[in-house]
This record gives structure tokens, C-alpha cells and sequence, in this order.
């Protein structure tokens, strides 16, 4: 409480009032401390619990002999680093690793160039044409995976696929009756790549395209009255501007690319050689679901988890000096 001096009413001695001063307590200091992790504490909690308590009952496992006999109650049998051992001496797993590494980083790269070209021609084409675009986009994007493959599947048939009697009426006559997925590994990257481009160039187009949008245009005409071309503002200016985002979406890529299992395992039932068309996710399965070695398949996955930790650290690391997270 703090006292005010007032003027008297009949023009006498000012009085003095009391005045009330909110006080703050020790107690309303604390929970205002404590009021931001009281609201994440729900959702922390329930991702611990959701993805927390299997990454560490993966990670136990790595370390134990876990087969189809642990799946009927036999303990399991802790190996220690053998399974990680077994891993780095196995010539074929270092095959699938590379494999996986140029996939993800080929697929990635095509995926976020034909995104920003798009977005980019979305700046420059009439709205209704945009609108029109938008909506192709949106529609592949959320169209399921294995529908999609199906449509792929067709387009790809080997009697009678679209993709064939298009290069066979052009005067291709080597794809008349072309088995994509079974003629060679190299074939069946190539599809394998359309389809994962296919589905991941919507997000990125439209992720990008509303980085744009955000640009100040006066910064955009500042250049080119300093004499900068259509190619250089967007190089020179608008990509640097919008340079967080198209990381954002770049890591993102790299993590789904080198994580993908659907369509790879889909297009290897349809005709892939397993050996040779193995990726990370793929060969984690076989090992594990179709193979029944458990352990083994928890070792691999945590090598996959610390490679993909270790592709997207310089990313993490500067969205932690920046302050966007904790």
C-alpha cells in the first residue's frame, strides 16, 4: 500500500489517501514460471509415450539375439555388440547403405528443383492457370500411396503400359514390351524415383511458392532497376530470401527419402529384384518382419536412425542458434 497526497476539499491541508498497489506474490511469480510447461506437459508426455518407449525398447533389443522364439516367450539372449558387429562386417549391408545414401540424396535434390521451378512458374502464370495447378498438386499429393503405385503399375505395364506404346509409337522400338521393373536395377531406380518425385514435388511447390509470395516485391524491383535479369532476381534474390524454408523442406526430403519402405517394397512384389533393389527400410523389413531376427533388424534401424541424425545435425544445430527451438 502507498500513500497520495490530495488537495482538501474546502481548499485546506491536502489529505493523504491510501492507494492500493497490486502486489505480486512469490506464489504468482511461480506459476507464471511454471505456466509454459504446464501447457507442453500434456503433449511431451504423450510422445514420450507414443514414440519414446519403443525407440528404447528398439534400442534394448539391438543389443539381444531376438527371433521368431522370443516372439513365444523365450527370453531373449543379450549379445552385447553383436549384432552391430555382425553389421559392419556384413559386405551387403554396406551395399544397401551406399544404395540408400545416393537414392535419398538423387531424389531429393530432383524432388526440391522441379518444387522451387514450380513454384517459381506459379509466380509468373495467370491465376487460373495457378488455381488449376494448385489443385493437380494437391490432388497427387494426397492421393494414398498404393493407389498411386497401382496407377504407376499400369502406366507401366509391360503388354500394355501408356509409358511403352508412347516410346514404342515414337520409333522407340527396344520398349515394346519393356519390363521396367524387372529389365535391370537401373530401370527400376528409375521408376522408383518418378514415383517418390511424383508424390513428394506437391509439398514442396506449395511450401515454396508460399515463401515467395511473402517476398517484398519492392525488393524484387529494387533489383531490377539495378539492371538484374528474371534469372538472377530469382537466384540472386529471392532464394536467399526464402533460404530457411527451403531448408526446412530440404532436411524434411532427406529424412522421408531415406526412410521410404512403401513404395520400394510395392514395386518389389511387382517384379524387383529384392538383392538388388534394397534399400534401408526395405532391407529392416526383410530382416526383421520376413526374416525373423528382430535384433538384428533393431541394430539396423538404429544405425538408420544415427545416420539420419547425422545427414540433418547442421540443420538442427542452426534452428537451435536461431532460437526456434529448445
Amino acid at each position: 500500500m502507498t500513500l497520495e497526497k490530495t488537495g482538501a476539499a474546502s481548499g485546506g491541508e491536502p489529505r493523504t489517501v491510501p492507494v492500493h498497489a497490486p502486489v505480486r506474490t512469490a506464489r504468482g511469480r511461480r506459476a507464471r514460471r511454471l505456466a509454459p510447461y504446464l501447457l507442453i506437459a500434456l503433449p511431451v508426455a504423450l510422445v514420450a509415450i507414443a514414440l519414446g518407449y519403443p525407440l528404447a525398447q528398439q534400442f534394448v533389443m539391438s543389443f539381444q539375439e531376438f527371433g521368431l522364439a522370443q516372439q513365444f516367450g523365450q527370453p531373449p539372449e543379450w549379445v552385447g555388440f553383436a549384432n552391430y558387429v555382425a553389421i559392419a562386417t556384413d559386405p551387403y549391408f554396406w551395399q544397401v547403405l551406399i544404395r540408400s545414401i545416393l537414392f535419398c540424396l538423387v531424389t531429393a535434390a530432383i524432388t526440391m528443383v522441379v518444387g522451387v521451378g514450380f513454384a517459381a512458374l506459379m509466380q509468373r502464370i495467370w491465376p487460373g492457370a495457378r488455381v488449376a495447378l494448385q489443385v493437380a498438386l494437391v490432388l497427387a499429393w494426397a492421393t494414398p500411396s498404393i493407389a498411386a503405385l497401382t496407377i504407376w503399375q499400369l502406366l507401366l505395364d509391360q503388354r500394355n503400359g501408356l509409358v511403352n506404346r508412347i516410346l514404342s509409337g515414337i520409333g522407340l522400338t527396344g520398349f515394346d514390351g519393356f519390363n521396367w521393373l524387372h529389365a535391370s536395377p537401373l530401370s527400376f531406380w528409375v521408376v522408383a524415383s518418378s514415383v517418390i518425385v511424383w508424390a513428394s514435388v506437391p509439398l514442396v511447390t506449395l511450401t515454396s511458392y508460399a515463401a515467395l509470395t511473402q517476398v517484398d516485391a519492392s525488393v524484387v524491383e529494387a533489383a531490377a532497376l539495378d539492371g538484374a535479369g528474371v534469372w538472377r532476381q530469382f537466384v540472386h534474390v529471392l532464394l536467399p530470401l526464402v533460404r530457411p524454408v527451403l531448408m526446412l523442406v530440404g532436411t524434411l526430403q532427406i529424412i522421408w527419402d531415406l526412410r521410404v519402405f512403401t513404395q520400394i517394397h510395392v514395386l518389389q512384389r511387382s517384379g524387383g529384384d529384392a538383392t538388388e533393389t534394397n534399400l534401408l527400410g526395405t532391407y529392416i523389413y526383410n530382416t526383421g518382419i520376413s526374416g525373423g531376427d528382430y535384433g538384428m533388424a533393431s541394430a539396423l534401424a538404429m544405425v538408420m536412425l544415427l545416420l539420419l541424425l547425422a545427414m540433418t545435425w547442421r540443420y538442427v544445430r542452426q534452428l537451435g542458434k536461431q532460437g526456434d527451438i529448445a
